[in-house]
C-alpha cells in the first residue's frame, strides 16, 4: 500500500512572513489559525501543542501555502500545509521520491482519536500483523501507518518517520553508506515490501522502501 499524493508546483525560492488575517480553524482544523492564536488553542482543541506561529509562504508576492508545526499529544512533531499555489508533493511513489509516513506511538487509541479528529483519518490494525501495526486510509486508500512501541525499539520519543520508494532496498542501502551515511536496521522483508532505516552523513534518519505492488 503506498500514499496518494499528486499535482502542485515546488517554488525555486521563498520567503516567510507572520498571515495578517484570520482563517476560521475551528470549523475546519486544516484551516490554520493566524499566528497570534496562543498555544493553547490546539491544546484545548485536540490535546496538541502549537510548536511555530503560523506563517504565509509568498513567492512574487503570490501566496504559496501557509504552515505551521504542531505537537501531538505524545510529543510527536507534524508539520501542517494549508495550500496556495502550491498544493504539495508532485511526485510521489516513484523511486526516491515519497512514499510512506509512519508514527511510532506508545498510546495507539490516543493517537488514533488525535489524528482522526485533526485530519478525518480512518485508522485500524492491520489483519494478520504481529505488531499490532495501524494503518492509515483516507478516503478509503492507505496514506501510512501507526507502530506501536515495543521493547524491541528501545528507549525513544514518539516521532513520525518517512519512506522514500526505491527499486532496490539492498542496492540503496550500499549507495547510502557509499555516500557516507549509515545502516541502522537491515534490509528486512514485511508485508508491503522490503525496507531499511538508514541515516545520513549529518545523522538524519529516514527509511527506504522497495514496494512490492501498488495500492
Amino acid at each position: 500500500a503506498r500514499t496518494e499524493r499528486r499535482a502542485g508546483h515546488e517554488p525555486d525560492t521563498h520567503r516567510r512572513r507572520n498571515p495578517d488575517s484570520a482563517v476560521n480553524s475551528r470549523e475546519n482544523p486544516l484551516e490554520l489559525p493566524v499566528s497570534a492564536t496562543p498555544p493553547a488553542f490546539f491544546r484545548s482543541l485536540l490535546g496538541g501543542e502549537l510548536q511555530m506561529p503560523v506563517i504565509d509562504i509568498e513567492v512574487g508576492g503570490e501566496l504559496v501555502g501557509r504552515m505551521t508545526v504542531l505537537a501531538d499529544p505524545e510529543g510527536a512533531r507534524i508539520s501542517l500545509w494549508q495550500p496556495g499555489r502550491h498544493a504539495g508533493a508532485a511526485i510521489a511513489n516513484e523511486p526516491g521520491t515519497f512514499a510512506w509516513n509512519e508514527l511510532m506511538t506508545r498510546d495507539v487509541d490516543g493517537a488514533r482519536r488525535f489524528y482522526g479528529q485533526l485530519f478525518g483519518w480512518d485508522v485500524a490494525p492491520i489483519d494478520g500483523a504481529e505488531n499490532g501495526y495501524q494503518e492509515i486510509r483516507v478516503g478509503g486508500r492507505s496514506n501510512g501507518g501507526m507502530l506501536p512501541w515495543h521493547a524491541e525499539i528501545g528507549e525513544m520519543p514518539a516521532a513520525w518517520s518517512v519512506y522514500f520508494a526505491v527499486r532496490d532496498c539492498d542496492e540503496a542501502v550500499l549507495k547510502i553508506r557509499e555516500l557516507g551515511g549509515n545502516q541502522i536496521v537491515p534490509p528486512t522483508e514485511v508485508g508491503a515490501g522490503r525496507f531499511a532505516v538508514v541515516a545520513d552523513p549529518q545523522g538524519a534518519v529516514f527509511n527506504v522502501m522497495a514496494m512490492n505492488t501498488a495500492d
